[in-house]
């Protein structure tokens, strides 16, 4: 994407944004709540409306296409608070994840998250939260998306939870699915990722490849806690 910007009403959330994702990449994209993290994500899979900018997909450019198309081309956005259908089975909630491309297989959900594979019977509002993480993206990824946008993966979980879900995330980038992951843990997602964007007021205020992020001064005292010594 180029020069993106985008809000809500007359509130102008993000400035100019660019940001590259590339094939079989992890990509992060972190900062503190109320940076415009969301809001990207949303731009991004059709939710608001673009102000103006670019936002292309492949050779394509998808800014001011609608949800569905958006989702034809392969984007699949996993919101913040996943948002199951808590009603329905896991089961359930994973066909209806490959809706749109009539796909029931659930073998590639169950085998990258197997503890789904004992739970499809079961409603998705019982789940524990990382369960309910886990079905999320095992939905996106039931569209075969070439783009998994995650919103916050880790948000309310154990720890323990979290990597065991993180650990999945370069199995799925590997198999085609490149991930732009929104994360408020911040070491997390500069260790599992590839490069990395900071988002600041609206604004990238820095990028880099992870490593790079990682031992920046400035992104250890503001978002990690350290002090140089």
């Amino acid at each position: 994407m180029g020069r993106l910007n985008a809000g809500y009403g007359r509130v102008q959330v993000l400035w100019d944004v660019d940001l590259a994702v590339e094939a079989r990449q992890i990509v992060a994209l972190v900062g503190a709540n109320g940076a415009g993290k969301t809001t990207l994500l949303r731009a991004i899979s059709g939710m608001i409306p673009v102000r103006s900018g670019s936002i292309r997909f492949g050779d394509r450019e998808i800014a001011g296409e609608a949800i569905e198309s958006i989702v034809d081309l392969g984007v699949a956005h996993v919101p913040e608070g996943r948002r199951l259908f808590s009603g329905l089975t896991v089961r359930e909630n994973l066909t209806l994840g490959g809706w749109r491309n009539n796909n029931r297989d659930l073998s590639r959900a169950v085998a990258l998250f197997p503890v789904l594979g004992q739970r499809l019977n079961q409603v998705a509002s019982t789940l524990s939260g990382g369960e309910q993480q886990m079905c999320a993206i095992a939905r996106g990824l039931m569209g075969e998306p070439s783009l998994l946008l995650i919103d916050e993966l880790s948000l309310g979980l154990a720890p323990i939870l979290v990597d065991e879900i993180v650990a999945r995330l370069p199995e799925i980038s590997a198999s085609g699915t490149s991930v732009l992951l929104v994360e408020q843990d911040i070491d997390t997602a500069l260790t599992v990722s590839q490069f990395g964007y900071v988002l600041e007021a609206g604004y990238i205020t820095k990028s880099g490849t992870s490593k790079e992020l990682l031992a920046d001064p400035t992104i250890q005292e503001a978002y990690l806690g350290l002090r140089a010594t």
